[in-house]
């Protein structure tokens, strides 16, 4: 794969080379993200960030990403507020907003919508969640989360446990963390979820062709006693017919410090893609837990900058003339990270 010019939409692009590098420039974005330094290596170019559906993370740190790497975002956020709404095709839509902008991130409700509409564009596309079918971005940054996370203990990426909770029919977070995992060896996962909002089959599949362990269960003590990861998801209720439907599964599976302490080892880490639903029937990941230094759920965010920023650098082949445009920040910062 040459990331220059290409779009990045599925999993399935990568290689464990790709991963490896994504990561190593993600690294180097560390003193842009932290605000030590600020760089214009993208000044003039321009973000299209088209969100047809809810996000506050995905679309404000891709924004931020391309800001802090010198460029300017226009954003476009749900339908009511585009020609779609008067019947406008995605392949028309995408001919015109690709040539007001250098690289596109959408996101849309619609599964494989992204790479219909990057078929008609002129200029790269990110996808930044279709459906509940993937969102390539965030597989990687959970990765890269989950990478230094385990590093810090001794543990690689390639003799990881972890076990996944909740909404895996229609966590798209998931069904990415899992096909990305399968390039890895003596992966152990634990799928713990209702029998109705397993895993889909496919994926399943998929993981123990590639060579990993997989246990799917409906048991949460259990599933957690063990690993070095506990990756909470929340129910995807925008995916469900109805809310009453989703409250039929809404807090079966809650983590709190008490299951923690008394199941979980003491360097287990908590991850959850976020938003976590703290609602009072819900409470996948309850605030109890925000004091616990396992709690990794707001370095997954910070992350998610510096791999957003590696996916701009890579794809408009910026990545190694970040430094060469590169200052000191005149403004004060002392103590953000």
């Amino acid at each position: 794969m040459d990331f220059a010019g290409s779009h990045i939409l599925s999993i399935a692009q990568f290689e464990r080379g790709h991963v490896e590098r994504i990561f190593s420039v993600a690294d180097a974005m560390g003193p842009y993200a932290q605000r030590k330094r600020v760089t214009k290596v993208l000044d003039g170019a321009i973000l299209g960030n088209m969100f047809f559906e809810p996000s506050t993370r995905t679309r404000v740190s891709f924004g931020s990403a391309f800001n802090l790497l010198g460029g300017e975002v226009r954003e476009t956020t749900g339908f009511e507020s585009t020609a779609i709404a008067k019947g406008e095709s995605l392949y028309d839509t995408a001919r015109v907003l690709s040539g007001y902008s250098d690289v596109i991130v959408m996101r849309h409700p619609a599964e494989g919508s992204v790479a219909e509409f990057a078929a008609a564009s002129r200029v790269p596309v990110l996808n930044g969640g279709d459906g509940s079918n993937e969102h390539p971005s965030q597989a990687l940054l959970d990765l890269y989360t989950i990478k230094n996370e385990v590093a810090a203990h001794g543990g690689t990426l390639d003799t990881l446990r972890i076990a996944m909770l909740g909404d895996l029919r229609y966590g798209r977070t998931v069904h990415s963390l899992c096909k990305l995992l399968c390039l890895f060896s003596r992966v152990e996962v634990q799928l713990v979820s209702p029998l109705e909002l397993r895993m889909p089959a496919e994926i399943v599949e998929q993981m123990r062709t590639a060579g990993l362990k997989v246990v799917e269960s409906d048991q949460l003590e259990e599933s957690i006693a063990r690993v070095d990861i506990v990756y909470s998801t929340r129910i995807q209720e925008e995916r469900f017919s109805s809310r009453e439907e989703a409250d039929l599964y809404r807090g079966r599976f809650r983590l709190n410090q008490s299951v923690y302490t008394a199941h979980c080892q003491p360097n287990t880490v908590i991850m959850h893609p976020l938003p976590r639903d703290s609602r009072d029937n819900a409470r996948e990941l309850d605030d109890d837990l925000n004091d616990n230094p396992n709690l990794a759920i707001f370095r997954q965010t910070d992350n998610g900058v510096l791999v957003r920023m590696a996916l701009f650098g890579l794809v408009l082949d910026v990545a190694d003339q970040v430094e060469k445009h590169s200052r000191e920040v005149n403004w004060y910062t002392a103590g953000r990270f």
